[in-house]
């Protein structure tokens, strides 16, 4: 029970609080005054005077009193009438309403100017500002009048406002005069001038005059008037009469043409009617005529076509009877060649067939014996790797990329042969194509058989030239090895004397071998005499396709010695390192050259450049006691301290990561980064990539 009194006295406690701070706003929100435009409001007490215009203001009772002024335009009417009236320039009185539009002025100062002089209440009435500004209003209407004629107030309205302003003024003691305006603008009436004032005698005078002048001339007018009605009314009447003489004449005229054309064109109707009838009958018996005349021709062609058509269909079948023995004839006489053609085609080919047969056993023979050199020298390698073992690493890796460089020459030397005599089968069976084409159009025609051969002679042109152009890139390729084999093997010297008397005697071989070839082509020459001209441009292409093969093999030679001689090269200087070497040919000479020279000038680099000895010394130190594992506690260091991930080696050029590294540096490693960014700059390798 207590405790839910607690709780009641609790929640009481807290709701009095919730309305008291309710109660506080409210009160607080009753004091905080807003005004509406075109009125302000005026705070006197604690604090002083203060005024607001567009925005609230706290005005709290016993301490504050507020006060709302007026601060809309206000229009004030001076009307100046009858005996009153506005005395112009020229004396004449002028009856007038000028409505002044004015307003206090919405500053603070103003307002406060204007509330301690009249007080905000009679500040917006309209009469006392009567009170105050129209004996001001009045002596500016009056001084600005005398400077018009009556008639210059209508014409130059704008200029007597502008005027008034002037004299007035804008600024009126707190209030702003924004506007005035002629509402109301006329002559005084006679009747209330008074003729003992000079000024309205002046008036009466020359409102006499002019009225006088004007009521001449209105009179003048009238009678003009009258004077020139009664002339058009004269001249109206005589026009009215002339129009009805003439509408008389010309209606008879009218009648008169009316009957003359009628008649005429009765007449002209008559006349078109009789010569229409005249064109259709002589049109009728003309068609008649050439009906009758067109019948007769047709009756004479059908005559004439139907003796044609039995001496065409005579010729026509004759002419069938001779094209079908004719056909007959060149089908029997077609049937017998070809069958001829066949069983001479059927021989040639069991010829050919025998030939090739021949050449593929010569070829595996050859490729038998290539097989068992190879295995020969395999055999002997393997004798000397045997013999080598113990010496040094080096020199049997040296051994083995010598043997496997001479299989590679080998293996390209058969395959050389193999194009080789495939080219010679090639040959072979478009000779015997060309023979048998040849005499399949001797048979056919004398004079097809000559162009068969032009065509058979071209196509031999085209081959040989072909064949000259294999001769000629073969013995460029030749020249280019040869020149690199000079050059690599100039430091090699005593090899080369060793391989120079090798080649004597190989020479010798080839001289011998070279001389039964000369004799084997002097016989192949007097054959070839006997031949006809496509023959012998055959045997000429094989010639060609033998010198290239003899070509290509001297190539692979030389290759297989400047390899062995590269190989004794590196198996020297490079017995105690461990290189892996990717190439073929002379490549991998190549390479290992290219390697050791980048790595003598990357020496020089970090030896010569400042820059590169900061990095050096920033990444491993003086090098006495750094290890590995210092190397990689350095790298995880720089790495984590630049925000350096793996993403960023792969992605980011250089210039990139050096410029991300600068900005996640500090003052400490700023001289670092700056070396380093200009001996990348120095370097050119700004937009390569780590990985």
């Amino acid at each position: 029970m207590g405790e839910f009194g607690l709780g009641t006295l609790i929640a009481i406690i807290i709701g009095a609080l919730f309305l008291l701070v309710l109660l506080f706003f409210a009160i607080l929100a009753s004091f905080y005054k807003k005004i509406p435009q075109g009125k302000s409001i005026v705070r006197t007490g604690v604090g002083g005077t203060k005024v607001a215009f567009n925005k609230g203001i706290y005005v709290i009772p016993v301490f504050h009193k507020m006060e709302i002024m007026d601060i809309s335009v206000k229009k004030l009417q001076i009307d100046r009438m009858q005996n009153e009236g506005l005395i112009c320039k020229d004396n004449i009185r002028a009856d007038i309403k000028v409505a002044f539009f004015i307003r206090v002025n919405k500053s603070i100062e103003d307002v406060i100017n204007v509330a301690q002089t009249l007080g905000c209440e009679r500040a917006s009435d309209v009469e006392t500002l009567r009170n105050i500004f129209e004996a001001k209003f009045s002596e500016a209407l009056k001084t600005v009048g005398k400077k018009f004629e009556f008639i210059e107030l209508y014409e130059a309205r704008r200029e007597f406002r502008e005027e008034i302003i002037n004299i007035i003024g804008r600024d009126l003691n707190g209030y702003i005069l924004d506007d005035c305006a002629i509402d109301y603008l006329e002559q005084t009436n006679i009747s209330y001038l008074d003729p003992q004032n000079i000024l309205d005698s002046e008036g009466i005078k020359k409102i006499t005059e002019l009225t006088a002048l004007q009521n001449i001339n209105a009179n003048l007018i009238r009678r003009d008037e009258q004077k020139v009605i009664k002339k058009q009314d004269v001249e109206a009447r005589e026009a009215i009469l002339e129009l009805e003489r003439q509408l008389s004449e010309k209606e008879e005229k009218q009648r008169r043409e009316v009957d003359n054309i009628r008649a005429r064109e009765e007449a002209e109707i008559q006349k078109v009617r009789e010569e229409e009838r005249l064109k259709s009958e002589s049109v009728r018996i003309s068609t008649e005529e050439s009906l009758a005349v067109l019948e007769e021709n047709k009756l004479r062609q059908v005559i004439i076509a139907a003796k044609n058509k039995e001496r065409t269909d005579a010729v026509e079948t004759e002419r069938v009877e001779k094209d079908r023995a004719l056909e007959q004839t060149e089908r029997e006489r077609i049937v017998t060649l070809a069958q001829i053609n066949k069983e001479r085609a059927v021989e040639e080919e069991k010829k050919t067939i025998q030939d090739v047969i021949r050449e593929r056993v010569q070829l595996e023979k050859g490729v038998v014996e290539e097989q068992q050199n190879i295995k020969d020298v395999e055999a002997l390698r393997a004798v000397e790797r045997e013999k080598q073992v113990g010496i040094t690493q080096a020199s049997r890796q040296a051994e083995e990329n010598l043997i496997r460089t001479v299989k590679e020459a080998e293996a390209k030397k058969s395959a050389q042969e193999q194009i080789s005599q495939q080219m010679l089968i090639e040959a072979e069976a478009e000779k015997e194509a060309s023979i048998k084409q040849a005499e399949a159009r001797k048979i056919l025609a004398d004079a097809k058989a000559r162009e068969d051969a032009t065509i058979g002679l071209a196509e031999a042109e085209v081959i040989k030239a072909k064949a000259e152009a294999v001769e000629q890139q073969s013995i460029v390729d030749a020249a280019k090895i040869q020149r690199i084999a000079t050059a690599e093997a100039a430091g090699i010297e005593a090899k080369a004397e060793a391989k120079r008397k090798e080649g004597l005697a190989e020479a010798e071989v080839m001289k011998e071998k070279a001389i039964a070839d000369a004799e084997g082509l002097k016989e192949k020459a007097n054959a070839m005499k006997q031949m006809d001209g496509v023959g012998k441009e055959h045997e000429e292409f094989k010639l060609q396709l033998q010198k290239e093969k003899e070509v290509e093999l001297a190539a692979i030679t030389i290759q297989k010695d400047i390899a062995q001689s590269q190989a004794n090269v590196l198996s020297s200087a490079l017995q105690t390192a461990k290189i892996d070497i990717v190439g073929g040919e002379t490549m991998f000479f190549e390479n290992i050259i290219n390697q050791v020279s980048r790595a003598k000038g990357f020496d020089q680099l970090i030896d010569k450049s400042q820059n590169a000895q900061d990095i050096k010394l920033a990444l491993l130190g003086d090098g006495s006691t750094i290890s590995q594992g210092e190397l990689f506690n350095n790298i995880k260091h720089y790495a984590s301290q630049f925000n350096i991930t793996t993403e960023d080696l792969k992605n980011l050029s250089i210039a990139s990561l050096v410029l991300k590294m600068q900005q996640n540096a500090t003052e400490d490693n700023m001289g670092l980064l700056s070396n380093i960014a200009d001996a990348v700059q120095s370097f050119g390798i700004g937009n390569r990539k780590l990985s």
